[in-house]
């Protein structure tokens, strides 16, 4: 096993790369600690936030991430970001309060961040116990469960099921295209817009009311959280 950390702070940038699965960790402390179960190489370095003005990642197989720009200082300081890359799978304990983007040419599973997360799988996506979603994408299925969604209008797709729990959201428009067609409904007044785009089936779990809308007035699979 190949292990490497490094003082990261207590809200750090945390890019993670993985050639394969990647499982990543909110704890207490300060530091980013990556651990390696195979010969594929592992590699934890501090870099200016500058350097990843431009990251691609092709959903699948094969991850890639070497198309960078690095852009002029002008003077100005840039922020440090934690970049961590895995040549193979791994697991990744960052700061609670990190912001995190992963990359994952197989299955990513997240859990217990209170900053931003970002998310790319190219098969199985599972995030639990986050604080704030931005953008997520899987080449299968996509479970996701946080405290609220980023932005005013954000789009979800995957190639399998998705099942989406947002705890705190209150007013959504929210569309569906899945394995079963087309279906849209209201939370509340609707303000913030939610798509969801499946090769699977879309199951949305809240606790409010959730109205069908015309012109079919249909809606799809609607659960309650699990009690506590």
């Amino acid at each position: 096993m190949t292990q490497r950390s490094i003082l990261a702070g207590t809200n750090p940038t945390v890019i993670i790369k993985a050639g394969v699965n990647v499982t990543v960790r909110g704890v207490d402390g300060e530091m980013v600690t990556a651990e390696s179960t195979n010969r594929w190489g592992l590699k934890v370095e501090k870099r200016s936030e500058a350097e990843f003005a431009r990251a691609r990642a092709a959903v699948g197989e094969v991850v890639l991430f070497d198309l960078r720009l690095k852009k002029p200082n002008f003077g100005e300081k840039p922020d440090d970001v934690i970049e961590v890359q895995v040549g193979g799978s791994g697991e990744v304990q960052v700061p609670f309060g990190s912001n995190i983007k992963v990359y994952a040419g197989k299955d990513i599973d997240i859990q217990d961040i209170r900053g931003r997360v970002d998310a790319y799988s190219g098969f199985r996506l599972n995030l639990r116990d986050a604080a704030a979603l931005g953008n997520a994408s899987a080449g299968g299925s996509m479970n996701l469960d946080c405290q609220t969604l980023l932005g005013e209008k954000v789009e979800f797709k995957a190639g399998g099921d998705i099942r989406l729990y947002v705890h705190d959201l209150k007013s959504a428009a929210i569309r569906v295209k899945d394995l079963g067609g087309f279906w849209e409904a209201r939370i509340g007044d609707g303000l913030k817009s939610i798509s969801l785009k499946c090769g699977g089936d879309v199951t949305l779990v809240t606790n409010e009311k959730v109205e069908a809308l015309p012109p079919n007035y249909i809606v799809g699979k609607i659960e309650k959280p699990a009690a506590a």
